[in-house]
């Protein structure tokens, strides 16, 4: 059977977040064919160990779950896989359950598949593991399948997600004077925001590029008053070198004046970044083995959930990041067979 067929079977499978119980249920039913594997499913998370008792242990995981989509429209065409999830990323998982077929010969390896990724990181089944069993997901180094082109991405920007209030007071629009237009403050904060410059920091060889985007507003309260508060959402996407503190005062330091007492500025969401780790020997090789010169990743990834538990990770899959959550969403059979082929080889590596 070739690597698209195998791949087909879990692209025609829906399992759109939160609904990965199908999928999960296939993916453990195949697991558990291999007999030197311990299968352990929590929830809709599947985690697959070997135990041969080898000094070091390597982690492979990807996440069951796609944005919404027909899961019924998936087609081979020729040697190109289309479907909801075929790039992100169900054609690296099917490569997983391919490599996890094959006994270690010289480290230990788990096979982590996970439900939730695509939605709020407080409902991720990474984050359900690394509470109910850290235990399942610890390893002495970590790759995480999302889909790269067969390059490593190395770590991930952290990602900030802030509302900002402003206050103004309500008036008469015939007689604006008295008052103060709170949509009028927000519309000279939107003018900050789109003529932010991009920062960037070279970390570990490869560059991050900061950004920052306001992405709704909200405002007004009927056509013949001014309105007195009004407010923006900023999402703002940070390089490994900053905390969450240091995210929060650029945004106010894009702001400046714009921001007066009594406005708000709250946090909604935030998930950190990673560092790349490619000073970790492990890493470094899996590079090598590419071939490829690594670059940042752009984004957030679960990278982050390991590196936060101390376990070095980064990014490397099959397919095209850009084409990651896109209506016309494909995976190739050279793309599976590159990423097949380069994980292979640094699993069987000797210590």
């Amino acid at each position: 059977m070739s690597r698209l067929i195998r791949a087909h079977e879990l692209v025609a499978i829906s399992s759109v977040s939160r609904h990965e119980s199908e999928l999960a249920s296939v993916v453990e039913q195949k697991l558990r064919g291999f007999a030197h594997l311990r299968v352990e499913r929590i929830g809709d998370n599947v985690i697959a160990t070997t135990n041969a008792g080898f000094a070091r242990r390597v982690l492979v995981a990807g996440h069951l779950d796609t944005v919404p989509g027909d899961a019924s429209l998936a087609r081979v065409d020729g040697k190109t896989l289309h479907g909801v999830g075929a790039c992100d990323m169900k054609g690296s998982l099917s490569v997983m359950l391919e490599l996890a077929a094959t006994p270690p010969t010289h480290q230990d390896v788990s096979w982590v598949f996970y439900a939730r990724e695509e939605i709020a990181r407080s409902e991720s089944g990474l984050v359900e593991l690394a509470q109910l069993r850290p235990d399942l997901i610890q390893a002495d180094v970590a790759v995480v399948a999302e889909p790269t082109g067969g390059t490593v991405e190395a770590g991930c920007q952290g990602t900030l997600r802030v509302a900002v209030t402003f206050h103004g007071r309500r008036a008469h629009t015939a007689r604006p004077f008295t008052g103060d237009n709170a949509v009028h403050r927000l519309g000279t904060a939107l003018t900050r925001i789109a003529a932010y410059e991009p920062r960037s920091v070279e970390i570990d060889g490869v560059v991050f590029v900061e950004q920052m985007q306001a992405v709704s507003v909200s405002g007004g309260i009927a056509p013949n008053v001014v309105p007195d508060v009004a407010s923006v959402t900023i999402n703002h996407r940070v390089a490994p070198d900053r905390s969450r503190d240091e995210a929060i005062a650029q945004i106010r330091r894009t702001l400046g004046d714009c921001l007066r007492d009594g406005d708000e500025v709250v946090i909604e969401d935030f998930a950190p970044p990673a560092r790349p780790h490619l000073d970790d020997p492990m890493l470094a090789d899996l590079v090598r083995r590419t071939g490829v010169t690594p670059r940042a990743k752009v984004g957030w990834t679960d990278v982050a959930t390991f590196t936060e538990m101390g376990v070095p990770a980064t990014n490397f899959g099959a397919g095209d990041p850009l084409l990651a959550h896109r209506s016309d969403e494909f995976v190739t059979e050279d793309e599976l067979d590159v990423f097949a082929g380069v994980l292979a080889s640094w699993l069987v590596q000797a210590p």
